[in-house]
Order: structure tokens, then C-alpha cells, then sequence
């Protein structure tokens, strides 16, 4: 028996009307939601597997899983689509009829444990088989049809635990062993009191302890790289302190608590969508993404579904803020500031913090390159590990725009660089292929404005991102600072893909030795130039104009003009040397923060009374019952 044969029978066994033959839209709706729940399946059977990668430290198998994930969504879409149309003829079908297959889907939704992303399914599979005037909600789910609100799932999507009723030892040994890991602990009581110190130096003091007074943690392990992390949040009445607990493998392959993340800024570098996105079993994702907002509300909710792995999802979310942003919004879209590139005509909406990239139909000299290179080169970037140094961008197709909120120069810009992808009509500009990305402040800008702090800063930030690319096999290829960007934490990130490449494709050398004065004289190389040929003393003239921002470049990243440098990254790589780019300060972990003499600058020692500490320590540490009050975080 076949799988559709079994989904028909399935169906019969199930349906409250069974008595009488399912109708067409039934069908059609269940064969959707068929193919949906079989992609969630794998999706989930992908974290599984990212945990015995992880316990069996197998780097490569982890983020090849990582990868293959990503392809995934648009496999099962096409699949379903071809099912749909193959044994229902999907693409037949008249108006009411689809009509109605929305509305039998939505009554499938109704105790559904991802009714969101089953509901962006719906539309991915629709507008793959119908023409995009249908793209309304009349068909597709424009807005939401099934609430996510208090879905149930078993286990809880997180736990909860009571450090005065199990004291902080207590509650952080029933998390570890709540949380599944299948490799043991080489030091489990030491990291336990590093954490602990971690949280007391971190947390105000005093801490008056309320009657709400718990540890929130969600039930999934997040896996990225060679780290697994457990997500979490303090709860202290109305005060809440989010953290995050970084678990790696030590030396002798037994695992250690790395660093407890406990910042805004620690946490919102770890969760960003300019790295590879998390594995992370989960039966109901919108009860993480609501935890992770609540733990960094100034997170868009879309970031958080495509950092978890559900970039069509977060698409969806970002496409619906986007078109109630520009309900509420009345300034115009304009050209992006900043030097104009070669391959891309860029614009923004002042009020919204995106910029949209369209491709050239001709793209200019001295770039070699057409629009389906450019494309490819924004999918590698997509499915590599972006190790918090290349922007992640949303990909759309026929995105339909207000022609009244674009500016003159704008459509003259768009008509004259891409008049192959526009369609117009008297209110609407549609454009046929865009690219979305988080808006920042060109590297150059920033430069041009910068104080010499922040110029320094800049300059060692443009270091260690080259640096951290080429530790994970990408070379940038356009280095000028214009295709940088910085964040709003100071960080240094790469957003022009056009000229991207493999470290390991490139032929890194030494500029030969002129023969003669002529050679030397000449405004042509006298050597040979292959195109995948670089020359790395030559960054040093391009990108080290400014003399600040040579002293501070070169005293830090001198080696990233030498030759040798960038062949001794191709040599690690090709020996298969996984590279871990953690996201966080090396500073931050234990063995650093807690060495021996060592007081980290984050970190004030903050005293109390003797009496204050041993009462209240000891009621935290073996978990008796005491009145509640004023509690003291410098005890061991």
C-alpha cells in the first residue's frame, strides 16, 4: 500500500463522516496537512539527530545536518504540490472549491501543535501551483486563521523549578538532569558553583526574594556548532533575568558548563540570525519563540522563527509586519545611502530598519558576474555557518509594493539598473525578485563619523571578522569597507555577497619580484594573474588609507597580509579542522573568568553581612524553608 493510499484510509478511519464519502476539499486539505506534518517530522527528527552528534562530538555530521535542514521546507512544498496536482489535478480547481479546502484546513488547525508554520505551508504549496493573482486571503492565510496561544505539549515546552524550596545546587543539578545529555559531566560540582558564582555576581544585590521566585527553562536543548545551550530565565516577582548556559566538550570528550551568557547584549549576539541557525526538538516552536521574546523583547518574533531554523516561517511574520508597518507609515521609500554598488540597486524605507536589494539586469565592469552567480552566491551564504559575520537575507519573489511611496530617483534608479524585474500599473510596483536584509551603518560611514575609540574599534572588529570567515572557509573577496557593516552593538558584518568564495578555492600568493625598473614602473602586473589568484599585501593598500586606522589594524591583524597566513587557514581546513568561533568573549568563559588571581572587569564583588550570608546561603544551598527577605549573592 502506498502513502497516499494510507493517508485515504487514515482519513476514513478517522472522520467524524466516515458514513458518507469525504468531499474533494477534504481531500485536498488533508494531503496538505499530510505533507506538512511529514516535513515537521523530519525537521524534529533533524534535532534528534544534531543531540547524537553532539554527544558523540561528530562536528561535521552536526553541521551537515544543519545544512541539509535548510532545503527541507521547499523539498516538501514541491513534493505536496505535485501530489496535488497529480491525483486531485490541484491546478484545475475552481475558486470556491479552494475556498473551501481553506476552510476544511483550518478545521484540521484546531488542536494542531504548529498551526503557524502548517498554515505558511498551506500558502507555499497554493502559490507554487496557482498564478499570484489568487495571492489573497480569500486563499491563502494573509493573516493567521488558528490561534497559538496555550498550546499544549508534552513534556511542557518549559520547566519550572524553586530555589527556595530546592535551594541553587539543587535546582541547577535537576536542570542538567532534566535536560537528557547523554555524555557525563568531568566536573559537574565545579561548573555547578561556577555558575552559580556567575548568577550572584550578575543579579542585583540585595535580591529581595518574592513568593514568585522560580527558574524557568526551556525543555529543549539548543544545538549549534560544538556547543549545546540551555535557555532559560530568573524570575523574581515582576523582575525576570534571562540566561543562557553554553555546554561544551572538554579535552577528554566529558562535557563542562563553558559560560552562563547573562547580558542583553550577550544573549542578542548569541541569538542573531547572522549565524547558523539553532537544532532544537521542539512540538510546539511558538511556545519558544514566545519564551526567547520574552527574554529579548526587542527581538522581532519573525528573527526568532528563522534563528530556530523556521525561515519560511519567519518570512511569513516579517512579510505581515512589513505590510502592517506600511499601513502606519506614511515617508518614502529611497534610495539607500551610502556609495552605490555595482551589482546591486539598494533602497530603504527610512522608518524601517531593512534595506531591499535588487539586482542589476547589467551588472557593471569590472565585475564578472550575471544574476544567476549572484543568486548562488546568496544561497551558499545561506546554507554555510555565518559565525555572527554575515548577514542572513530573506529571499521573495513578486513582492508588491504602494508606487505612490517611492520617490522619483527611486524608480528612475529601478527602471534604468532592473527594468526586467518591475512590473508596473498605475498604484503598484511589483518586484519580481528582492532580497531583504537588517539594515546597518556602512563600515565606511561609520568610519567617516567615528571618534578615534570608535575607529580603532571598527578596525580591529573589520580584522577579526575577515579573520573568523576565513577560519569557517570564506574568503569575502571584495574587502573595501563599504561591503561592511556595523551593528548596534559595535560589531564588525559582511553583507556583499557578489564576490564571495571559498578560502579553499582561492590560489594565495606573494607578489613576485619586479626584473627590471620597467617591470617595476609598469601600470600592468609583469606576472601572471589567474582569476582565483589573491594577493594579500595588497589589502594593505586599499584598506589602510587613514593612519589611525593602520596603527590599530597593525597592531592586531598584521597577519592578514601575509600569504603564508591565509595558506595556513587553507591547510587546517583541507585537514578537516572544524573551526567553533564561539559567540561570546573569550573572556567571558569559566576557565578564564574563574582563573586562579583573576578578577574579570564585569564582575563586582558585592559584600554583605556575615549574618546575611550564612543564613541566607544556607538556606539557598540545601533548600530549608526560611522567611522570605533580603538575600545576599556573596556566599560560595
Amino acid at each position: 500500500m502506498d502513502d497516499s493510499s494510507k493517508m485515504s484510509q487514515s482519513i476514513e478511519q478517522h472522520s467524524p463522516h466516515r458514513h458518507r464519502p469525504l468531499s474533494v476539499a477534504t481531500l485536498v486539505a488533508h494531503a496538505l496537512l499530510e505533507g506538512f506534518d511529514k516535513h515537521y517530522r523530519l525537521f524534529r527528527d533533524a534535532a534528534r539527530q544534531a543531540s547524537e552528534f553532539f554527544a558523540q562530538a561528530d562536528w561535521v555530521a552536526l553541521q551537515n545536518i544543519t545544512t541539509e535542514r535548510i532545503q527541507f521546507y521547499d523539498l516538501r512544498v514541491t513534493e505536496a504540490g505535485q501530489r496535488l496536482i497529480r491525483e486531485f489535478n490541484a491546478d484545475s480547481l475552481d475558486d470556491a472549491l479552494w475556498q473551501q479546502v481553506k476552510m476544511e484546513y483550518i478545521v484540521l488547525l484546531t488542536d494542531h501543535r504548529q498551526p503557524e508554520l502548517a498554515e505558511s505551508f498551506f500558502n507555499s504549496v497554493f502559490c507554487q501551483i496557482m498564478h499570484r493573482s489568487y495571492y489573497n486571503n480569500d486563499f491563502i492565510f494573509v493573516r493567521p486563521g488558528v490561534s497559538t496561544e496555550h498550546i499544549d505539549s508534552n513534556p511542557p515546552s518549559y520547566l519550572c523549578y524553586y530555589p527556595l524550596r530546592d535551594g541553587l545546587r539543587g535546582v541547577c543539578s535537576r536542570i542538567i538532569e532534566d535536560m537528557g545529555f547523554k555524555q557525563p559531566f568531568g566536573h559537574l560540582k565545579r561548573d555547578m558553583q561556577r555558575t552559580i558564582k556567575a548568577w550572584r555576581m550578575h543579579l542585583p544585590y540585595p535580591l529581595v526574594l518574592e513568593a514568585n521566585h522560580q527558574v524557568q527553562v526551556l525543555s529543549g536543548l539548543f544545538y549549534r556548532n560544538t556547543s549545546a545551550y540551555i535557555v532559560g530565565k530568573i524570575i523574581n516577582g515582576g523582575q525576570v533575568y534571562p540566561f543562557v548556559v553554553a555546554v561544551m566538550h572538554d579535552q577528554n570528550q566529558q562535557l563542562q558548563v563553558d559560560t552562563v551568557l547573562l547580558t542583553t547584549e550577550q544573549l542578542a549576539v548569541l541569538v542573531n540570525s547572522s549565524r547558523a541557525y539553532f537544532l532544537v526538538d521542539m512540538e510546539v516552536p511558538s511556545a519558544y519563540v514566545e519564551f526567547l521574546h520574552s527574554m529579548l523583547p526587542n527581538k522581532p518574533k519573525a528573527e526568532l522563527y528563522s534563528i530556530l531554523g523556521l525561515h519560511k516561517q519567519g518570512k511569513t511574520l516579517f512579510y505581515r509586519d512589513f505590510l502592517h508597518h506600511l499601513k502606519h507609515s506614511s515617508d518614502d521609500f529611497i534610495i539607500a545611502p551610502g556609495i552605490r554598488g555595482l551589482v546591486m540597486a539598494v533602497f530603504t524605507l527610512p522608518s524601517y530598519p531593512y534595506v531591499f536589494k535588487v539586482i542589476k539586469d547589467i551588472i557593471s565592469p569590472p565585475k564578472q558576474i550575471n544574476r544567476e552567480q549572484v543568486k548562488e552566491k546568496y544561497l551558499l551564504v545561506k546554507y554555510h555557518d555565518r559565525v555572527g559575520r554575515m548577514a542572513d537575507t530573506m529571499e521573495y519573489s513578486n513582492v508588491a509594493f504602494p508606487k505612490q511611496r517611492f520617490t522619483a530617483e527611486l524608480l528612475d534608479e529601478l527602471r534604468t539598473l532592473a527594468p526586467s524585474l518591475i512590473e508596473e500599473s498605475d498604484d503598484t510596483i511589483i518586484l519580481q525578485h528582492v532580497y531583504i536584509e537588517r539594515r546597518m551603518v556602512p563600515l565606511n560611514i561609520y568610519m567617516d563619523k567615528a571618534n578615534d575609540e570608535q575607529l580603532a574599534h571598527a578596525a580591529v572588529e573589520f580584522g577579526n571578522a575577515l579573520k573568523e570567515l576565513a577560519a569557517v572557509n570564506i574568503f569575502a573577496g571584495d574587502l573595501l569597507f563599504k561591503n561592511f557593516g556595523v551593528t548596534r552593538y559595535g560589531r564588525v558584518v559582511f553583507y556583499d555577497y557578489d564576490e564571495i568564495d571559498y578560502i579553499t578555492h582561492c590560489n594565495f600568493r606573494r607578489i613576485p619580484e619586479p626584473r627590471n625598473e620597467e617591470n617595476e614602473m609598469a601600470a600592468d602586473p609583469w606576472y601572471s594573474v589567474a582569476p582565483n589568484d589573491v594577493f594579500p599585501e595588497e589589502f594593505e593598500h586599499f584598506l589602510l588609507t587613514d593612519p589611525r586606522v593602520r596603527q590599530a589594524f597593525m597592531a592586531v591583524h598584521r597577519n592578514l597580509f601575509d600569504y603564508l597566513w591565509w595558506i595556513g587557514v587553507q591547510q587546517q581546513i583541507k585537514a578537516g579542522k572544524v573551526a567553533d568561533i564561539i559567540p561570546y568573549p573569550v573572556a567571558q568563559r569559566f576557565s578564564r573568568l574563574f582563573a586562579d588571581g583573576v578578577r574579570h572587569p564585569h564582575i563586582t564583588r558585592r559584600k554583605a553581612t556575615p549574618g546575611a550570608m550564612a543564613s541566607h546561603s544556607q538556606a539557598l544551598t540545601t533548600g530549608r524553608k526560611r522567611p522570605l527577605g533580603r538575600f545576599s549573592f556573596d556566599s560560595d
